[in-house]
């Protein structure tokens, strides 16, 4: 395996030598198995482990190795390693924290492009496909829709939900597959770019994993089947793994997620819902809230049809949710900060008791 393989190019080739601790070698992490780490690199496969500096230096979980990261790593004969350093990351794809408020919970790292999928039959949610379209520009990340599972509907149904996507969602390139009949698949290989990075987001069940396998030509993800009881997916992805492909394409599957709660405190929102950024340019007010002023662009457009309404509510409903999570993570910051003062003055009354 070189590490050319597993995406390194040029301009991680000059961030390693500028960011270099102290001349280690260079790996991707693969896998992540409670805090132990599966790395790939010119030498093979290593199983690793953090510092303690490292560990002890790490304000949060998200300052952790994830996979799709770089590492610095001190390597041993015994197929051991020591990760010392994590390189700058260029993109974060992540999600709140369920229940830590202000939180963020890495999904993946250093991602190129998001193969959003849904499963056409039972999973299809254009309110939920405009949230991980948020989660991916406030990432930098390029969307790509993939609608599974087309064999379980005909053709006029398929029809009438790209005419609804069209509606709502216009930028983003669409792909309807089948890993059952294979068809599209041919589609999203050719999609996929040697040397890149993709990721796969969506809820269990929707055939992320069969999707890989499907790409790879040969059974890499575990899979199973729909509870017949819940009609849900079961959560067989337990953890995320980077695997590649014979195109060489780099694919990281994540575990289905039911939850996605937005960590937006970008222009995710904007970008996704660009129609509406732009019409605010025109409203009477620079403080509009796009809700009941007089005056304003968006609402006049949602009048005449120009915004779809869903679309717009959905806009509403996110807008609050960012702006909910930007007051928590302010409030984090200012109970550290207030923390850090109280330490500081503690450290200052024990050195003067000494003396």
């Amino acid at each position: 395996m070189r590490l050319e393989d597993l995406g390194f190019n040029d301009e991680l080739e000059k961030i390693g030598i500028e960011n270099n601790p102290g001349g280690f070698e260079v790996g991707r992490v693969v896998a992540e198995h409670k805090e132990r780490y599966i790395i790939w690199s010119d030498k093979g496969e290593f199983e690793a482990e953090i510092t303690g500096n490292l560990r002890f230096t790490a304000k949060s979980r998200s300052d952790f190795p994830a996979v799709g990261d770089w590492v610095f790593m001190a390597t041993y004969d015994s197929g051991i390693a020591l990760i010392h350093k994590i390189f700058p990351r260029f993109s974060v794809v992540g999600r709140q924290a369920a229940g830590q408020s202000g939180e963020v919970q890495i999904i993946a790292v250093n991602i190129d492009y998001a193969f959003v999928v849904q499963a056409i039959d039972r999973d299809f949610n254009i309110n939920r496909l405009e949230r991980y379209l948020i989660i991916c520009n406030s990432s930098n990340v390029i969307p790509i829709i993939v609608l599974s599972k087309i064999d379980l509907i005909d053709e006029r149904q398929l029809f009438v939900i790209l005419e609804e996507l069209k509606v709502r969602i216009n930028h983003v390139k669409v792909i309807a597959v089948s890993n059952l009949s294979q068809d599209g698949i041919d589609v999203v290989k050719t999609t996929i770019e040697r040397g890149k990075t993709y990721c796969m987001l969506g809820s269990s069940g929707v055939g992320k994993s069969t999707l890989i396998n499907s790409l790879a030509g040969k059974s890499i993800m575990r899979t199973d089947t729909i509870s017949k009881s819940t009609n849900k997916g079961r959560h067989v992805t337990s953890h995320r793994e980077l695997v590649i492909i014979e195109n060489g394409g780099i694919l990281i599957d994540n575990p289905g997620m039911r939850e996605v709660g937005i960590a937006d405190s970008g222009s995710g929102l904007e970008i996704t819902f660009d129609i509406v950024a732009n019409l605010s340019r025109h409203c009477r007010f620079k403080d509009c809230t796009h809700t009941v002023e007089i005056g304003c662009a968006v609402l006049e457009a949602v009048k005449e049809g120009k915004i779809n309404e869903a679309s717009y509510e959905n806009y509403l409903k996110m807008g609050k949710e960012k702006a909910h999570y930007e007051a928590t993570v302010a409030e984090r910051l200012k109970k550290e900060k207030d923390f850090g003062k109280i330490m500081k003055n503690y450290k200052k009354e024990m050195k003067k008791s000494r003396y």
